[in-house]
């Protein structure tokens, strides 16, 4: 990680900070989950660095990024804008939960911008009403809240409790992470998730836990999404939930290596 650099780039109304491991290999762009940041990825990172030029961005509302503007906000654009912004072409879009989403949207807008799509559990769940969304934003206000009357040594604690599955290198940053959340990054979808998926041309990897254990893709959600588009292969991470890398990362990583063309 010493080698690594870090900056910004401008998006509209702001901009997203990011990390970047350099390197000759392709482009990787890494989105993080809800409350992470973009160090987050750094255990996947470390492992996939001698292939690939990665950049884990902040999304908006998290890490050193902007925070949440007023009104609408599409993560999907800041994703698009900050690609153009690093000069990044056809680069390996990848996400986790909300990221994962924003990646989904991104590659169904722009298809021809995209080289391989990797979706890491997203929240491909069905549609609330503005009550609902609002009593839900409502929540993890109060969750963010809880978050900032702890210290990152309490939060670690807290993570190593509820999250026994997890590496030691994972808590740090996302402890950290929690620190830095914007109370009003909870994204509400005004359009089903099947509308994000059906134009991608590029290949996609779907991966996910087991839903028995947290995770939100369910056999049938992943049945879908391939009937939806013909791209899209699907894995499942058995012993893992949600946090499908931080569960059991040994599987992930071969499931991913493999969708890239890596030995394992």
């Amino acid at each position: 990680m010493s080698v690594w650099s870090s900056g910004r780039v401008e998006v509209s109304g702001g901009h997203l900070a990011y990390h970047r491991t350099g390197g000759e290999g392709p482009a990787l762009v890494l989105s993080h989950g809800l409350t992470d940041n973009g160090l987050c990825w750094q255990r996947l990172a470390d492992a996939l660095a001698p292939n690939f030029d990665i950049i884990m961005l902040d999304a908006r509302g998290h890490g050193d990024s902007s925070r949440m503007p007023a009104g609408d906000h599409d993560p999907a654009q800041d994703i698009d804008e900050a690609i153009e912004g690093l000069g990044l072409a056809r680069p390996i879009v990848m996400g986790h939960s909300v990221g994962a989403r924003a990646t989904a949207s991104y590659a169904n807008a722009h298809p021809d911008r995209v080289a391989k799509v990797i979706l890491e559990d997203p929240p491909f769940l069905p549609r609330i009403d503005a009550a609902a969304a609002e009593r839900r934003a409502g929540k993890f206000r109060q969750q963010v809240e809880g978050f900032a009357a702890m210290s990152e040594t309490d939060l670690i604690a807290m993570g190593r409790a509820q999250s026994p599955l997890w590496h030691e290198d994972d808590f740090p940053a996302w402890a950290a992470a929690k620190l830095q959340v914007d109370p009003n990054a909870m994204p509400f979808y005004a359009a089903p998730w099947q509308d994000s998926l059906s134009q991608i041309t590029a290949p996609t990897l779907l991966i996910h836990g087991d839903s028995a254990q947290g995770g939100l893709v369910t056999p049938e959600i992943a049945d879908e999404a391939k009937a939806l588009n013909p791209h899209i292969v699907t894995v499942l991470v058995g012993g893992a939930g949600h946090n499908t890398r931080r569960e059991n990362f040994p599987d992930y990583l071969s499931a991913v290596q493999a969708f890239l063309g890596l030995p394992a």
